[in-house]
């Protein structure tokens, strides 16, 4: 089996070497970049499976490294920081992280997240193409239409729809999309859905299409046809 590639960005050179021996000592093939111009250079000449990069790096910031990551390729994004602020939290995940670890943390935590990154971007061995009224979401290409229109979604954009494409005509409640998209719960604070049903709904309604993620008050979203 492959071990997968793991690309570590961080300037601390003290906390780049403990991830590097940690990873190293789980079986994964790990890089190290000491700040976001060398990563982006990295990630350019041999592509990682999964990308853990501090916030704050010299030069370019992690969330602008997160950005430019996302756009060439996609790897997953583990984003470490300082800060624990929810607001944090929202800023790193709508830049394209895929997890966000606070500083200071276990190494066992941090194994943890990355195994459970890799498997949630590992390929579906069965894929198949999952409809509802005239969207189309195909889970091996990650790929969406609205009739004969692609929608070009972000991996956690991908993830939403896909959930409620599983569940049609279902109530998701907001604890529910926590879980199922992210993994955990940012509490009552962050707006974090609301803002992906918003990117979801401008991007499923392109050409006037019908809107079809409704939100139910008090309980949550359900996709369904008017």
């Amino acid at each position: 089996m492959t071990r997968a590639r793991i690309l570590i960005i961080e300037d601390e050179s003290r906390i780049a070497q403990l991830l590097d021996r940690g990873l190293k000592c789980e079986g994964f093939q790990t890089s190290i970049a000491p700040d976001g111009r060398a990563g982006l250079a990295s990630a350019r000449e041999n592509p990682p499976d999964l990308v853990i990069l501090d916030w704050m790096l010299p030069g370019i910031d992690g969330l602008e490294v997160c950005r430019n990551l996302k756009a060439v390729g996609d790897a997953a994004i583990l984003m470490l920081t300082a800060r624990n602020d929810i607001q944090y939290r929202v800023n790193g995940l709508e830049a394209g992280a895929d997890d966000y670890l606070v500083k200071p943390f276990s190494i066992d935590e941090l194994i943890a997240r990355v195994r459970a990154l890799l498997r949630r971007a590992a390929p579906i061995s069965h894929p198949e193409v999952l409809r509802f009224s005239d969207i189309a979401l195909d889970t091996g290409t990650r790929r969406a239409y609205r009739g004969a229109v692609a929608i070009d979604l972000t991996a956690k954009e991908y993830q939403l729809l896909e959930l409620f494409m599983r569940n049609p005509r279902q109530v998701l409640t907001r604890d529910v999309i926590y879980d199922r998209v992210w993994g955990y719960n940012f509490g009552g604070a962050s707006n974090i859905i609301e803002v992906y049903v918003r990117y979801l709904r401008k991007k499923t309604e392109v050409q006037g299409g019908s809107r079809l993620i409704h939100t139910v008050r008090g309980m949550g979203y359900v996709l369904r046809e008017d």
